[in-house]
């Protein structure tokens, strides 16, 4: 039986694991990530679609990818790089950065992305924690790396111009349960997160969300601006398209809003998976009627209030659709863009993709009932994985997120999750950006602070917000202390860096 994209009701009676890996060449003993994405599909078919950041526009084929990748592959093989060893690839989106990526998964080395605006430090301590082989770059990262001790080959002059000496195809070798990527978070190079390891089987639970929680299908021109070397860049922007026979759409170089627009544009992109960022900074650009080709929008990570999407939806006539998901269990909440009989509701991560089970917990561990607040748990091997988030589901089974568990404010006795505080200071017509954690205090132990972007800094809207507050959630919850900034502090993949605002070290 196919998989039914169309049908919610279908895909969630219809669901099997098998189906899945049908979809795949390899099987569950064999299995290489780079010959899925590349060297089955129809080589004149358009793989990636790259927007550059002065307005050139590269595209490259499937055909084109699958003979480079081989070919570097082979060049790899050549200058001793081991399968299993590490092969780290600091490059903007670009045909190098590709073919170096999808080539050394192909070799069955392990990929390392690393960020492209990475200091020397930064990229000293994750090369060296991952052991890399040698660290792949370009004429814009060059120069950072000049007196690196590592084995840096640049792509322009020690790569791309040998590729031709070494043939096509390439046969991998590895087997599904290797190691295929090792994608670092962003922390600091003080304290340096340890990498997310991901095997070749990763794929196949990324290709259900593909299908599910991005909704892609093989009529879309699909974009993911975030950058490859994070997550939401490199599986749900990279690996989920072309796991489906899909071409990519990226962004290449500095970023900004204008430019992204235009990309949009001018490739008539109709699905767009972005961070909740991107889609209010299209919202404050005013050109949102200019999008008339986008029907599918989707979001990730940071929270999206529902002002923005009520915003966006009223504006280009598509919703903005959440999905939720960890580390450890991949996606498992989506809104299933494209599926005529589900409606979404604004605000909520959506229901629970074909195949996952998931429940909420109180502090004991107990299943709560309905529209309780508690901490998100996934079934996963036959065990309850604790995800500490926090959420709720309704009477209906959609479920809605309350903040991560470790950032819940304690004040004077009362409970209070700042993403509510957060989603209530957004209704206000001149807050722009808004984050809300725990300041100390000694009387009450913390009070909600607000960190805001707004279109006015002044005494009146500080009342103005205080008595909002108050008036739609509750008054033991509004925020005593404001303070207004021209922009939050963000991690490299648009999420509010909450650590950075309450003074602590990142990790």
């Amino acid at each position: 039986m196919p998989i039914a994209t169309d049908s919610y009701e279908q895909a969630i009676a219809g669901f099997d694991w098998s189906q899945l890996w049908e979809l795949f060449d390899g099987d569950r003993e064999h299995l290489n990530i780079a010959q899925e994405c590349l060297d089955r599909h129809p080589g004149d078919r358009v793989a990636a679609r790259i927007a550059h950041a002065d307005g050139v526009r590269e595209e490259l084929t499937f055909g084109e990818l699958s003979r480079a990748t081989s070919q570097f592959a082979h060049l790899l093989e050549k200058i001793g790089i081991a399968a299993g060893e590490r092969v780290a690839v600091m490059m903007q989106p670009s045909a190098g950065f590709y073919i170096s990526m999808f080539g050394a998964i192909k070799r069955g080395a392990v990929a390392v992305p690393l960020y492209t605006l990475f200091g020397p430090d930064a990229v000293r301590d994750r090369v060296e924690d991952c052991d890399a082989g040698c660290l792949i770059v370009d004429a814009e990262t060059a120069p950072a790396l000049r007196d690196s001790p590592y084995r840096v080959l640049q792509w322009e002059t020690e790569i791309g111009p040998l590729l031709d000496e070494y043939r096509h195809p390439y046969i991998p070798q590895t087997k599904a349960s290797d190691l295929a990527v090792l994608q670092y978070t962003s922390g600091t190079s003080r304290q340096l997160p340890e990498a997310v390891r991901h095997d070749h089987r990763a794929i196949v639970t990324l290709a259900r969300a593909g299908l599910f929680a991005l909704g892609l299908n093989e009529s879309d021109r699909y974009f993911c601006p975030s950058s490859p070397a994070w997550g939401h860049g490199l599986w749900h922007g990279t690996i989920a398209p072309w796991s489906l026979g899909i071409a990519l759409g990226s962004f290449s170089g500095r970023f900004a809003i204008e430019p992204l627009i235009d990309a949009l544009v001018d490739l008539r992109i109709t699905n767009l998976a972005a961070a909740s960022t991107i889609y209010r900074m299209i919202l404050r650009s005013g050109r949102m009627g200019e999008l008339t080709a986008l029907d599918k929008a989707s979001y990730t990570g940071e929270e999206l209030d529902p002002a923005s999407q009520q915003d966006f939806l009223d504006a280009t006539g598509t919703s903005v659709r959440g999905m939720y998901g960890t580390t450890e269990t991949g996606v498992v909440l989506g809104n299933y863009p494209g599926f005529d009989d589900y409606t979404p509701r604004i605000g909520a991560l959506g229901k629970p993709l074909p195949g996952c089970e998931l429940i909420v917990l109180d502090p004991d561990g107990n299943e709560v009932g309905p529209n309780i607040t508690g901490e998100l748990a996934v079934r996963r091997r036959g065990e309850w994985f604790r995800s500490k988030d926090l959420s709720r589901v309704d009477e209906d089974g959609y479920y809605w997120y309350a903040g991560r568990a470790d950032d819940v404010i304690i004040a004077s006795g009362w409970t209070i999750s700042p993403v509510e505080v957060e989603r209530t200071l957004l209704r206000h017509a001149d807050v722009v950006e808004a984050a809300v954690i725990g300041a100390p205090d000694e009387l009450r132990g913390a009070i909600v602070k607000a960190v805001l972007v707004a279109n006015r800094q002044d005494e009146a809207l500080v009342a103005e917000l205080q008595k909002l507050v108050r008036e739609q959630l509750s008054p033991h919850e509004y925020p005593r202390e404001i303070e207004f900034v021209e922009s939050l502090p963000k991690t490299p993949n648009g999420k509010v860096n909450r650590r950075a605002l309450r003074g602590e070290r990142a990790g």
